[in-house]
């Protein structure tokens, strides 16, 4: 299965944000990402699951790389460790930071518009952790 077969996934929203997600998944910084469970609910989706591939897409809509979820875990906010954190491939130094920034994220106008209000944000907040290696990279 090519990366066109394969379910699309796109990192926060087109732009700078996304770009610098790409590209560290492409250099091998970033191997883990989280999502907020809230948004898979809202949008129907249903949770990813370990061995589950995905085409990431760039700002522009297109391939850019292919994932394999190695791990995936539901769990509160207040669980993710340093060591994930750093996985994010974003700089990180520690959960402190990242979740300073995914609670800015999270609250951010993009997701309140998705969600239709303001999320509560708090350490009982459950959140999609999930670590992955590149599959494929496309031609």
């Amino acid at each position: 299965m090519g990366h066109e077969d394969l379910p699309a996934l796109e990192l926060a929203f087109p732009g700078p944000e996304r770009d610098r997600g790409v590209a560290a998944i492409l250099s091998g910084q970033k191997t883990a990402l989280t999502g907020l469970l809230e948004i898979y609910e809202h949008a129907g989706e249903v949770v990813p699951q370990m061995g589950q591939r995905f085409s990431v897409l760039d700002s522009g809509g297109r391939p850019a790389v292919t994932i394999e979820l190695v791990d995936v875990r539901v769990v509160p906010m207040r669980e993710i460790d340093d060591d994930f954190a750093r996985a994010e491939g974003r700089g990180y130094a520690d959960m402190a930071q990242w979740r300073t920034a995914h609670e800015e994220f999270f609250r951010s106008d993009g997701v309140s518009e998705f969600l239709g209000r303001t999320p509560v944000i708090d350490d009982a907040t459950l959140v999609v952790a999930q670590r992955f290696r590149v599959s494929v990279e496309p031609d």
